[in-house]
């Protein structure tokens, strides 16, 4: 059996607060992502999954613990794998708009990690084209600025963004919350067509359970930094095993969609 792709052992974040205290936002929690696959963290706020992720995408150094990418150790409390190179995990926000400069033009945004890679400009003009067409914008997009696209095209934008480098994995940190719900289903609509066209894999953090059954394979619950419960979506959101799965599950309000409803069924009533 091949190693997976991504995997994260025992890791741990404490952040040090006033008085000396510290606190733990994840407790030794280990996962695995294979290739071109989709993994959910879900649970409350504050229950660590930002954490997390942020970890594995190299942005907070863990306390303890190792995050693996084909074998090879990314992140760690060892500075050596501080400066590895993490275009192969892409991370894409909850707030498109927080994300990019104000000032740069959404062209220059996607050109500037090829640019660093010494891309010659009229080959990163063309792959600009080509990501934005992929996600559906045009090459008129490439030339506003984010004030000027919608929550929607800043999303799509987001996504070309963290393509444009062809990572293995998106990390995708509660990406379609902040849209409405017709937007978010365009984009969610996206995300599955890009997986299926690109093979990327996801890694995707959420707490609402019908877009968790509609994108990924594979799930775990995170509850006061730990991992409470893991299996696949089907079985994690039609047989939870733990009283505190049930309650996330009965706690989210969503008019006319239970556990056991998939993408395609017809609304009640």
């Amino acid at each position: 059996m091949s190693a997976p792709l991504l995997e994260a052992a025992g890791l741990t974040k404490r952040f040090a607060v006033p008085g000396g205290e510290t606190v733990t936002a994840v407790d030794g929690i280990s996962l695995n992502l294979e290739a071109g696959g989709s993994l959910a963290i879900v649970g409350e706020s504050g229950s660590g999954k930002s954490t997390t992720v942020r970890m594995i995408a190299g942005l907070e150094t863990p306390s303890s613990g190792i995050v693996f990418l084909d074998g090879a150790p990314v992140a760690s409390p060892d500075p050596r794998h501080r400066h590895v190179d993490r275009t192969r995990v892409q991370m894409v926000f909850q707030d498109p708009y927080g994300s990019f400069d104000p000032r740069q033009r959404i062209g220059a945004a996607l050109e500037e990690g090829m640019r660093r890679r010494r891309i010659p400009r009229a080959a990163c003009a063309a792959r600009v084209a080509e990501l934005l067409a992929q996600v559906g914008l045009d090459e008129r997009h490439a030339r506003l600025f984010p004030r000027e696209l919608s929550g929607g095209q800043r999303q799509r934008a987001a996504i070309a963004r963290a393509l444009s480098l062809d990572p293995d994995i998106v990390v995708l940190d509660e990406s379609l919350s902040a849209l409405d719900v017709s937007v978010q289903a365009q984009v969610l609509n996206l995300l599955i067509d890009l997986r299926r066209r690109t093979g990327v894999a996801y890694l995707f953090v959420s707490h609402d359970l019908a877009v968790v059954r509609q994108l990924c394979d594979d799930c775990i619950v995170m509850h006061r930094g730990r991992v409470v419960e893991s299996g696949t979506v089907a079985e994690i959101l039609d047989t939870p095993r733990e009283p505190y799965t049930r309650r996330l599950i009965d706690s989210i309000p969503r008019p006319g969609w239970s556990p056991s409803r998939r993408a395609g069924d017809p609304d009640p009533g």
